[in-house]
């Protein structure tokens, strides 16, 4: 097999009516952005590609208008399976339009599929999913009413347990994008923070019968790229495309070049940390007093209240013997966030995308921290899908239902709450407009029944109340100093949770400006 060196313009023209895409990326790392332009160019110029399926593990996008969001034009589209769907407002409007068939299901069932798909496996089996919107008896992870007559998720019963078994997709096309490729179409990832599923959905491609294209910064001599360096073999490219815009070759969505993304011997000065008492400090204080010195391998979510949980333990020194992992492959090093999620400064490792998920699944994280934004009286959390607002469960599914220990970190209300700290209490100035605490959320993300029945721990971790999940529901177990039970809390939830016999006030050292570890624990009884 010989390959052949096109530009971008060339690779969108190759591109075939109805085609089967995988595609690889995370946020704005690995992103194929040129070829993605330009189909998007060539379909308004010409009405080519159309009707497109597109598959797709990880968010892909910067929230504008790159990625996934070039394909939002009315008819490029047939189907989209995407592990994330935040990334790409512009194709929200087209998914309540029905304009073509919209599918989320979790990023971690979708980065192994495509490795069932290069060994032509029917269905990836797995239990992340049950008893979520993913399940079939619930949504079958179905986002519009276009893709009711599809069914890309069945059950299925093995020695008397559940399982969910996936369609597996037969990509005809492959886009993807690496640092260099040799003259024998082998390519490699040195510039690039993440190795994702390249490898996985170049041989699903290929052993599909179907093309696989790959983004390159630049074309180097045959024998001139380490064997072991080597992501994708060389047999199974059929085009390198060099990249023409050095724009297009970003490493993240914030940022061009960053050597310490992928250097392991960079020493990161800590600098002081010193986050400021307010509420989201006094949540993060709480949820870090959950972790025990067990708890070695954590995964920190996106958002602001898991990542202020990191920086709580490394103000308080708890955080040496922490190894933190994020989901599309780094362990170790200093995670990063924002634009630059998924990347690490100095990261002790980085692995292919379905291998940090077959740690996840089987139980490799001790503890994991994610945010909260939808609670209900059976525990389930909601954090994918809010009215039109598609979020998408990203790796959530996938990690929730498979770690031992989950803490849930976000504010009790939403929409305009302000609050502040004084003399060691919460004190509430304006309350937010929107409850969280529902009687049933929009969409279950997370299962409570599922995880009580998994025997998993589970703690919802607000700023002035502790819940945790027990049979049938949550159990209020503390409250914040200053807080009024029945006013500002059980006023605005949508139900009545049970309320431990052993109510106890939050520790006072919580909501002091000292250090905790300076402070004696003080928890009491809430009277």
């Amino acid at each position: 097999m010989t390959v052949q060196f096109i530009n971008s313009r060339q690779a969108a023209k190759l591109i075939p009516d109805n085609a089967t895409i995988a595609l690889d990326g995370f946020l704005g790392s690995d992103v194929p952005e040129e070829i993605l332009e330009n189909i998007k160019s060539r379909y308004i110029k010409e009405g080519h590609p159309k009707s497109l399926d597109v598959w797709h593990a990880s968010g892909i996008g910067d929230g504008i208008d790159k990625g996934t969001n070039n394909f939002a034009v009315k008819g490029l589209l047939h189907r989209l399976v995407g592990g994330h769907w935040a990334l790409a407002p512009q194709l929200q409007p087209l998914v309540a339009e029905n304009d073509f068939e919209a599918f989320n299901f979790p990023q971690g069932v979708l980065s192994q599929i495509f490795r069932d798909s290069a060994a032509h496996k029917p269905v990836q089996i797995n239990r992340v999913g049950l008893g979520t919107f993913i399940d079939p008896d619930i949504r079958g992870g179905r986002l519009n009413k276009a893709a009711e007559n599809a069914t890309l998720v069945n059950k299925m019963s093995i020695h008397g347990k559940d399982y969910l078994a996936y369609e597996v997709p037969k990509p005809n096309v492959a886009l993807l994008r690496g640092t260099y490729a040799d003259e024998n179409g082998n390519v490699t990832f040195d510039d690039e923070p993440l190795t994702l599923i390249a490898t996985s959905v170049a041989m699903a491609a290929h052993n599909n019968g179907g093309k696989v294209f790959v983004q390159v910064k630049r074309i180097v001599k045959a024998g001139s790229l380490k064997p072991k360096d080597i992501r994708i073999p060389g047999v199974v490219v059929d085009y390198v495309v060099e990249t023409e815009n050095e724009a297009m070759t970003m490493q993240s969505t914030s940022t061009q070049y960053n050597p310490n993304f992928v250097n392991q011997n960079v020493i990161v000065p800590e600098g002081e940390i010193n986050i400021p008492l307010d509420a989201k400090k006094v949540i993060a204080r709480r949820a870090s007093l959950l972790k025990n010195e067990k708890d070695t391998v954590v995964n920190f979510g996106i958002g602001k209240y898991p990542e202020t949980v990191s920086l709580v333990l490394k103000e308080e020194g708890k955080a040496e013997d922490i190894i933190t992992t994020v989901e599309p492959g780094t362990f170790g090093g200093v995670p990063l966030g924002g634009g630059d999620f998924g990347c690490a400064i100095s990261p002790e490792s980085t692995i292919d995308e379905p291998y940090m998920f077959d740690f996840y699944d089987g139980g490799g994280i001790d503890i994991t921290f994610l945010g909260l934004a939808e609670l209900d009286k059976l525990g389930n959390v909601n954090v994918s899908q809010f009215g039109p607002k598609i979020a998408g469960t990203g790796g959530f599914v996938d990690i929730t239902q498979n770690t031992p220990a989950i803490v849930f970190t976000g504010t009790f209300t939403a929409g305009g709450l302000k609050e502040h700290i004084e003399d060691g209490k919460l004190i509430i100035d304006h309350e937010g407009k929107s409850d969280k605490i529902v009687g049933n959320v929009q969409q279950i993300t997370f299962s409570g029944n599922v995880a009580f029945n998994n025997k998993q721990q589970v703690y919802y971790v607000t700023e002035r109340a502790v819940f945790k999940l027990v049979e049938n529901g949550i159990e209020l177990i503390e409250i914040a100093p200053g807080i009024d039970l029945e006013k500002d809390i059980l006023a605005h939830m949508g139900f009545k949770p049970h309320i431990s016999s052993n109510l106890k006030l939050m520790d006072g050292r919580i909501f002091k400006p000292d250090l905790m570890r300076n402070q004696e624990q003080v928890v009491q009884p809430v009277i």
